[in-house]
């Protein structure tokens, strides 16, 4: 039960590589296709190729291997020389990359299969490329060859050189689900090899361990294939492993020898190979242990719930300051104090632990812009700007969907057909540019295209067609621009495979809300357009402010707040009555949240107006008291109260009360529905 654990756990390990690979291969393949002359970017595809076939055959993704074998000898055509880079290509390695990916997930949940005919149809291509047809008499051609690496496999034709190979894996090779045995069988794919297996190390019977490597292999290849080739096929493990290839000498080639039983022999062994203490990579112990290792895959779900665990003691630590501010005890608040400082430093560090950057979502769009150009017959490249970004987890997770639906309508909406912008003075390739900044507490991620910006009066047209305002409606380009949000609102003639039903934006809308994040929307009529999200850096805990009104206790996000200012009697009796506030000059408006939320206590003489930044500008927000800053632990308040949406959570005080976290963005919203109700409600900010 153990080992079939231990493959289970190889097996993940590997999806969680492989998924990592495929993007950068994807990638590389894209920027391949931009600079068809960069033999780096062709290397990178080939070793990202390479990588994938050696670590599938040792994981058992045998068709993986088999299938990503025939793309590695179509690449190191390139490579060599003999093939050049073409759409073609890379159009059949991303169609490849697709198959590649559901043989990766194969076996898991709502995993779809690889297509055996669309996976033969690539081959026969990607060989008809190549001009080498596909080799073996009489094998179908309608899947993939599960018998190995041999599939397509074809040697270079010339002299024959023969190769001294030196290869000894490491203590712990096989440990970390590597199998010897298949890169020999790789190497006499390449030609006539002889193998010796060198024992001599080999520990009396009762000091083995199973699952230790203790051998090592002394082989002669004769090839025509140059060191590169040879080397390659080790290029998986050879930082862990000792490899020397040279040419093979007068002794080395005399190990004629060296007979067929004796690789037989080494490969009964191998399967009870055990530890070598002497075997070292490059000053190191081969395959270092994972407590030695620089980084660590950790599943998602345990750092959610550390991070959760983390946030029950930021909970308790507040009640234990709370307690030791109502005790005269020094004793007590000398610990309650170093506490604190450790429960802030660990809770700053778990927060860092969630932290990704951006780059891996980023990077995948390229493949989107790629395909949707070629669809609709546009020149278009995607300029990544920020990727190194850094955002919670969570909030990464939730960004693939808008920021699709953001990309589609800029291709298929924004950018304007070659020969149009060529007409318009426009270069005929159109920019996509993704970008990402910090910017205090919250993280900008920023959608702009260079194509035709958007038609206000085709969508103030199209919203009166659909009911959404009057015709004698008088709308502000904010209010008209916040119209493409609205639940099937789309300006679109028909109906495309790309857009046309109206959910890409309400879906972009709905997602930035859930991420308590606001959008900002920036247009100008044949220039482009500049959508912009404003996402905050975590969704677990945050930095606030503790308030009361009566006896009930809120907490505005501290990210938010530029001031606080009392308001009394007379600043109210000078303002009439109206809910404005004098700030150095300027008037503000404010909300009583005493009103707001109905709470049925008596005002007190004077009051606090917190001053908070909001999309719509500067609102205030009027409260009893300012109790002093907290930290919060965000909970969701649950189903039940799904549709209240001016509270974005809740936490629990030191003293063991639940005070609402406010969403200060909502408010304003609100405030601006109550005063305007016949107007769009939305929290877009538009500039022109």
């Amino acid at each position: 039960m153990s080992k079939a654990l231990n493959a289970d756990q190889f097996k993940h390990s590997f999806r969680e590589e492989g998924r990592e690979i495929l993007v950068e291969l994807e990638a590389a393949l894209l920027e391949l296709n931009a600079n068809r002359g960069d033999l780096e970017l062709v290397g990178r595809v080939f070793r990202a190729l390479h990588t994938l076939k050696g670590s599938g055959a040792m994981f058992g993704f045998e068709d993986l291997a088999t299938f990503t074998h025939n793309l590695e000898n179509a690449f190191d055509e390139v490579r060599n020389g003999r093939l050049e880079v073409s759409s073609e290509l890379v159009d059949l390695t991303l169609s490849a990359l697709d198959q590649i990916r559901a043989m990766l997930e194969e076996g898991s949940e709502d995993a779809a299969p690889a297509d055996p005919d669309a996976c033969a149809e690539i081959l026969v291509k990607v060989r008809h490329l190549t001009g080498k047809p596909e080799s073996g008499s009489g094998k179908e051609k309608n899947a993939p060859d599960h018998a190995g690496f041999g599939t397509g496999l074809e040697i270079e034709t010339g002299a024959l050189r023969e190769w001294a190979i030196h290869f000894a894996p490491g203590a712990d090779f096989m440990l970390n689900g590597a199998n010897p045995l298949l890169l020999l069988e790789e190497l006499r794919q390449l030609g006539g090899l002889s193998v010796r297996a060198s024992m001599a190390a080999l520990p009396p019977l009762s000091e083995m361990d199973p699952e230790r490597c203790y051998i090592h292999w002394e082989m002669v290849l004769a090839t025509a294939a140059a060191r590169e080739a040879i080397r390659d096929v080790f290029i998986f493990v050879e930082d862990c492993c000792e490899l020397t290839i040279e040419p093979a000498t007068k002794s080395a080639s005399g190990a004629d020898s060296i007979a067929a039983p004796a690789v037989t022999g080494a490969t009964e062994q191998t399967a009870r190979a055990v530890e070598d203490p002497r075997a070292t990579c490059g000053g190191r112990r081969a395959y270092d242990t994972p407590g030695n290792a620089s980084s660590l895959r950790v599943p998602a779900a345990k750092l959610d719930q550390f991070v959760d665990l983390v946030g029950e003691l930021v909970t308790v630590q507040a009640r234990l300051s709370e307690i030791a501010a109502q005790h005269d005890d020094p004793e007590l608040a000398v610990v309650s104090e170093e506490i604190e400082r450790l429960t802030s430093s660990l809770r700053e560090n778990s927060m860092n632990i969630r932290m990704m950057p951006i780059r891996a979502t980023f990077e995948k769009f390229r493949r989107l812009v790629h395909d949707l150009a070629r669809d609709l017959g546009k020149s278009v490249e995607l300029a990544i700007e920020g990727a190194d970004t850094e955002l919670d987890k969570t909030v990464i997770d939730q960004l693939s969907d808008p920021l699709m639906h953001l990309i589609r309508n800029s291709m298929d909406h924004g950018i304007e057909a070659p020969d149009l912008r060529i007409a318009c003075g426009k270069r005929r390739g159109a920019t996509i540019h993704l970008s990402a900044r910090h910017s205090g507490a919250s993280v900008l991620i920023t959608v702009h295209d260079d194509g035709g910006g958007i038609d206000a009066d085709a969508v103030r047209n199209r919203a009166i067609e659909r009911g959404l305002v009057a015709a004698d409606a008088q709308l502000t380009q904010s209010e008209i621009f916040a119209l493409i949000f609205q639940p099937g609102f789309s300006t679109a003639k028909q109906v495309t495979d790309v857009s046309g039903r109206g959910v890409g934006m309400d879906v972009v809308r709905q997602r930035v809300d859930s991420l308590r994040g606001s959008i900002d929307v920036a247009s100008e009529r044949g220039e482009g357009t500049t959508v912009t999200l404003r996402l905050p850096l975590t969704l677990a805990i945050i930095d606030g402010l503790l308030v009361s009104i009566g006896d009930a206790s809120f907490v505005l996000p501290l990210a938010n707040i530029l001031e606080c200012i009392e308001l009394t009697r007379a600043d109210i009796e000078q303002a009439n009555g109206k809910h404005m506030a004098y700030v150095r000059g300027e008037i503000v408006p404010y909300i009583r949240l005493r009103e707001h939320f109905n709470i049925p206590t008596e005002r007190p003489q004077i009051e606090q107006i917190m001053l908070v930044a909001t999309e719509l500008g500067r609102y205030g927000f009027v409260v009893d008291r300012v109790l002093g800053n907290c930290q919060t632990v965000i909970k969701n308040l649950g189903r039940f109260y799904r549709h209240v949406q001016a509270v974005s959570g809740a936490t629990i005080l030191g003293d063991g009360t639940v005070a609402l976290i406010l969403d200060p963005e909502r408010l304003a919203q609100d405030a601006v529905r109550a005063i305007s109700p016949g107007k769009p409600p939305h929290r877009i900010r538009v500039n022109s």
